[in-house]
């Protein structure tokens, strides 16, 4: 069976292409090749934005299933569309679950849960592509299917609730210096992180399975944590309790505009995902990964290559302002109630 893994070395796709080579696939990554090929995997070296170099270097290739990483918006998809029909008998697509419905009117959520976000444009574009896909499928026949992943991490990528443009590593730096962390709204909202190895048996499940084609499914763990017990587990990975900051979403995005996507369109709003769809379909689908052991993994890595160690100042001081001023707001009451 023979696989093209357009990006393939991310954080989900990492997993998922080192599972298919175990598993007896012919893999092949088309990737601009900023990202080390994991051994057995073919390699086309070639940016999928290049129509033209693409086509050439794809010329007289046919594929079982296609897996397009990073799709982002309508423009791409039709790119793919163009240079995957009559040559894939499975194009996978990767979308988000932060594509549901904004704000939640229920807390379960499963396949039939609408599509609807007015917070995040990252989701009204994946929507859109959605759309598009269901429309190519109804009536050119398209193969595809749709995967809707929530919070996915690796052992390169630690998960907290607010972080600036150069990931999480300032948060730990914290963490460590006994700084406070922001955690959004009480901390107590439910929140899924699924570690990449686990999503990977799930999309591997999918992948050249009839039943899949025309359908969408959600994939995710089914272990259910307040954003408190989160930080928790990173602290304890990083060997320090967490000191945390509870702040209002509303105050976060006030002080930061570009946090309505992350927080109300996703971070801030408690959700169970219902995974029963893709359990039929693929029953050896359990996350064998608490969030406590992959985060340590993931913090364990990360302190072992530096190279993945990104301050960002910035960041860190725009904490200590939001976290000031929130505190002073506090004071100001209470001692202008006394």
């Amino acid at each position: 069976m023979k696989a093209l893994f357009i990006g393939g070395t991310g954080t989900i796709s990492t997993s998922i292409t080192e599972l298919a080579v175990q598993r007896g696939w012919d893999v092949t990554l088309l990737n601009r090749g900023n990202g080390p090929v994991p051994q057995g995997v073919r390699s086309i070296r070639a940016d999928i934005n290049d129509e033209a170099a693409v086509t050439a270097a794809l010329a007289g290739q046919t594929f079982d299933v296609v897996a397009d990483f990073i799709v982002f918006t309508t423009e791409q998809l039709e790119r793919d569309l163009r240079l995957f029909t009559n040559n894939t008998r499975q194009y996978i697509f990767i979308s988000t679950a932060s594509a549901y419905q904004k704000p939640c009117a229920d807390w379960l959520i499963t396949e039939s849960t609408p599509m609807h976000n007015p917070y995040w444009q990252y989701s009204r574009d994946k929507i859109a592509c959605e759309e598009r896909l269901l429309n190519a499928y109804r009536n050119q026949g398209f193969p595809m299917t749709i995967v809707r992943p929530s919070h996915t991490y690796s052992h390169r990528s630690i998960p907290v609730p607010v972080h600036g443009g150069h990931g999480s590593w300032q948060v730990i730096q914290r963490i460590r210096q006994g700084k406070p962390v922001i955690v959004c709204g009480d901390g107590t909202s439910l929140w899924t992180l699924t570690h990449a190895r686990d999503f990977a048996v799930a999309f591997l499940g999918l992948m050249g399975q009839p039943k899949a084609i025309g359908q969408a499914y959600t994939i995710t763990s089914d272990e259910q944590l307040t954003w408190n017990q989160v930080m928790e587990a990173v602290g304890l990975a990083c060997g320090v309790e967490s000191k945390l900051a509870h702040i209002s979403t509303e105050f976060l995005v006030a002080c930061n505009p570009s946090l309505s996507g992350p927080l109300w369109g996703d971070k801030s709003n408690s959700v169970v995902f219902d995974n029963s769809k893709i359990k039929r379909l693929a029953p050896e689908f359990i996350c064998t990964t608490r969030f406590a052991q992959g985060v340590a993994e993931s913090v364990a890595w990360l302190d072992a290559h530096p190279e993945a160690q990104r301050p960002d100042p910035d960041f860190d001081d725009w904490c200590d302002r939001v976290i000031a001023a929130h505190e002073a707001g506090k004071r100001a009451f209470v001692e202008g109630s006394t």
